[in-house]
């Protein structure tokens, strides 16, 4: 029997739990299929409503708008990506090699979970990297923050601090080091891809090599602030 993942979401940001019901999973499904394909900017609820046989109007009794579903599901992939945290690194003891494990995680490309059965973990992982920041790059940013919408991003990069610190405790920024890295590995894979004279890593196109300057990168910078 499969064991579905369920992950539980803040209720401020939708008006109907879209996980309850058959049209809610498939507005997720959908959305993400949409902007994968389009762009968050060209995505609108009448496209979706198109594709998934049902009204904008019964969209609108599960987000509020497209920002707010962008918002979920940016949300949930961080909340899913600490599971993921938390599962691959539990047997190992050694902080080293447990934030090399985490630097992997995120650098490399993600594989679709049996586990999540409504949500293409690697298609929301795509739009992670290229629409991820439109999230929070808003003038509603502060209120949205209020509301603890940004809390799994927080939550995750808190994970990452931990483990941060595990490796020198003298550590002075493990929170903006953590954030770094996240943001790092996102902005050099969408080089490497659409921009790639602004990386090293344009003609191999590797993942690996971006790992390989991510821990370059993070400790250097714990070892000198040690």
């Amino acid at each position: 029997m499969d064991i579905q993942l369920q992950i539980k979401m803040n209720e401020k940001l939708f008006l109907k739990n879209p996980e309850l019901t058959e049209l809610g999973k498939k507005i997720i499904n959908h959305s993400l299929q949409l902007i994968y394909n389009y762009g968050f900017e060209a995505f609108t609820f009448k496209k979706l409503a198109d594709v998934i046989g049902t009204t904008e109007a019964g969209i609108y009794r599960y987000f509020e708008n497209k920002h707010r579903l962008l918002i979920y599901i940016v949300a949930w992939y961080w909340s899913w990506l600490e599971y993921r945290v938390a599962i691959h690194t539990l047997n190992i003891e050694d902080p080293v090699a447990k934030l090399k494990k985490v630097i992997r995680l995120l650098v490399t490309t993600v594989e679709d979970d049996i586990k999540t059965s409504y949500v293409n973990d690697a298609i929301l992982h795509q739009i992670i990297i290229t629409e991820g920041s439109k999230t929070y790059l808003t003038k509603k940013v502060s209120e949205d923050n209020k509301d603890q919408f940004f809390k799994p991003y927080k939550d995750l990069c808190a994970v990452i601090g931990t483990i941060i610190l595990a490796c020198n405790p003298h550590y002075l920024y493990p929170k903006s080091l953590a954030t770094t890295i996240i943001e790092m590995a996102h902005f050099q894979a969408f080089f490497m891809k659409n921009l790639p004279a602004l990386t090293d890593f344009g003609k191999h196109q590797d993942e690996e090599d971006i790992a390989l300057f991510l821990e370059n990168l993070v400790f250097s910078s714990i070892e000198k602030n040690g």
